[in-house]
């Protein structure tokens, strides 16, 4: 069964930083987009960060693009999240999501329907 579990999430000051993690398990290929996306109450799910593994190729929402970095650590099967100067409109639980089907430039379509599997979100709370 494929895995993605979330950590890092915590309630910091605007302009700080912060780094979330996401351990992925079962993937049974390293070709793949994986995706950060964050979700508010009331509001629908909004794709953050995409990136291809195994070839590293990142994509990025017009809101967060400078301030935050998606990243891989392949030999730790772990998905990063780093983010820079934040703000209290970055508040929202936010959700790392696995897309099977594509790689490549097609990562760039940072969309909550071409994603399958999903883990259970970590708060982040900028004041």
């Amino acid at each position: 069964d494929v895995q993605l579990v979330e950590s890092g999430g915590v309630s910091v000051q605007a302009g700080g930083s912060l780094t979330l993690s996401c351990a992925v398990s079962g993937l049974t290929d390293r070709h793949n987009c994986m995706g950060w996306f964050r979700q508010v109450p009331g509001k629908e799910r909004e794709g953050v960060a995409a990136i291809s593994t195994g070839g590293g190729s990142t994509f990025y929402a017009d809101s967060v693009q400078g301030r935050f970095t998606i990243s891989e650590a392949s030999a730790r099967n772990t998905i990063y999240l780093q983010m820079n100067s934040l703000r209290p409109e970055d508040t929202a639980m936010y959700y790392c999501a696995a897309n099977t089907r594509y790689s490549g430039s097609w990562c760039s379509r940072i969309w909550e329907s071409e994603y399958s599997y999903w883990g259970q979100g970590t708060q982040v709370t900028v004041s």
